[in-house]
């Protein structure tokens, strides 16, 4: 249980929302930094990069991250309960250099429909002193929602973040980054090590005194409905319902035919709600095909908060032509939560792929909310002929914790895909279902052998949790094989 004095604040977990990252100081002693960065050092000259082995490789970093300092912004953001993900990389900024490019994560070379909703997480760390001359990792604030970098550009500027040794950047898995130029004649580490939601939030995992978003830093007031479903979500309330803002319908609608991005990003805002006229909801409708990202999303989420009359509107999109308006309807239909399931039960059964794959995201960003009709019938999608749609009904199924039943059976049928991406997040989303997963014990004893790292990975992780003797003896048998020396090298062999 951690200490509550390490969890985050109302305006720390607001920046976080809004910006997508906080910067955090470890409270290890300095000495502890400088035996990891020398330690790196020997490693990286000897071996080369250790990739995902850089935690046994360099074991003194484990000490990092279970520091309550850091431990303690993860479980505001993710949770009691998360768990480190199995994929970590040292990252190596050799000066003098032009650092990176500008990018955001991908799931190892495969594609997914991205959680606006805190599930994945990274922390940057730093074993040495980095300031802006040894290329620091720069972030975009508040980038983590955008698809496209074009998206940001008009917005915002790529933010180096600077640290003395034992500083680390907790980040939104989504948010673009970069390795900023290091001009002095010293290497720069940056350890990236991704965690993971494993529950749902049903009430507030940080220092919360605000039942309502704060707002107040500036970056909020872009996305405000947005942030203030991210917040809900967050204290486990995620179907609040939005008023409207005060100001003229008429004003806003013919600033939306505008050419001003931030106007019509304003309008956009502006004209969804409670009290929203069937004139607004068909501009907002629209505005999901806009050439601007931000505007679409503002439109999305204003349709969220519109409630019931917004559906029809956002299931349509689903097999719009325009695959961003596709992607952010569906953001949209998460958002406005159950007064969509029955639609997009519906959805799930259509012949267009788009909209059963869509579909099966947005009932599984509600997560355990949702009946036990609407698992049934994503679970029934198991088998679909669209791999886009086998992948989402994976990752749907991981959150639906309050139907196992329907759930674990159709998981365990997963892990047998011809994709790697569904069978690791097959494997993962037995995993978020804990004990309730058993049944799924000899297909995961199975996946061990799998080619694909992360199945291996993740199928070790649902065994670790699911806890009977039978997966507990599994995993010690497959532990004993595939364990790491941390002391053993090309040198010492023995």
């Amino acid at each position: 249980m951690i200490d509550p004095k390490y969890l985050l604040t109302d305006e720390q977990m607001r920046d976080y929302i809004t910006r997508g990252y906080l910067v955090l100081k470890s409270g290890l002693p300095k000495s502890v930094h400088e035996q990891i960065y020398q330690r790196t050092s020997e490693v990286m000259e000897k071996e080369g990069n250790p990739g995902n082995n850089i935690l046994p490789r360099v074991p003194e970093l484990r000490q990092v991250f279970d520091d309550p300092n850091f431990r303690g912004p993860l479980t505001s953001v993710l949770g009691p309960g998360h768990i480190m993900h199995s994929h970590r990389h040292c990252h190596v900024n050799r000066g003098p250099g032009e650092g990176g490019g500008v990018h955001r994560d991908s799931y190892w070379g495969f594609q997914r429909v991205r959680n606006h909703r805190t599930r994945w997480a990274m922390l940057f760390y730093y074993p040495q002193d980095c300031p802006e001359e040894i290329g620091p990792t720069g972030v975009v604030p508040g980038s983590q929602t955008f698809a496209e970098k074009e998206s940001w550009e008009p917005l915002e500027s790529i933010l180096p973040c600077v640290g003395e040794a034992g500083t680390a950047v907790l980040v939104h898995f989504d948010i673009w980054h970069r390795a900023c130029p290091n001009t002095l004649e010293k290497t720069r580490f940056m350890m990236k090590f991704q965690f993971t939601r494993m529950s749902e939030p049903t009430a507030p995992t940080w220092n919360n005194r605000s039942a309502v978003w704060p707002g107040g830093n500036g970056a909020g007031d872009r996305h405000k409905r947005m942030w203030t479903n991210l917040w809900n979500w967050h204290r486990g309330e995620p179907f609040a319902a939005i008023e409207n803002p005060a100001g003229s319908e008429a004003d806003a609608l013919a600033q939306l035919q505008g050419e001003d991005l931030k106007g019509r990003m304003a309008a956009a805002e502006a004209l969804g709600g409670t009290a929203a006229s069937d004139k607004a909801l068909a501009a907002l409708r629209n505005a999901l095909r806009d050439e601007a990202e931000p505007v679409r999303l503002n439109a999305a989420y204003a349709l969220a908060a519109s409630g019931a009359p917004a559906v029809e509107a956002l299931v349509e999109c689903l097999d719009d032509d325009l695959e961003a308006a596709r992607k952010d309807a569906a953001y949209g239909l998460s958002a406005l939560g159950l007064d969509a399931e029955s639609a997009l039960v519906t959805a799930c059964g259509d012949g267009a792929e788009s909209r059963r794959g869509y579909a099966a995201f947005a009932l599984g960003e509600m997560g355990a909310h949702v009946g036990s009709e609407a698992a049934a019938v994503v679970a029934g999608l198991a088998m679909d002929s669209s791999e886009f749609v086998r992948r989402n009904v994976a990752d749907a199924l991981a959150t639906m914790t309050s139907h196992a039943d329907h759930a674990v059976p159709a998981l365990t049928t997963l892990i047998g895909d011809e994709s790697g991406q569904v069978r690791f997040d097959a494997a993962y989303g037995l995993a978020h279902h804990g004990a309730a997963a058993a049944p799924a014990t000899d297909a995961l004893v199975g996946a061990l052998g799998d080619e694909n790292r992360y199945v291996r990975n993740h199928s070790m992780e649902a065994l670790k949790i699911i806890g009977t003797p039978e997966a507990t003896s599994a995993l010690f048998d497959f532990l004993e094989t595939s364990r790491w020396c941390p002391i053993t090298n090309k040198e010492t062999t023995f």
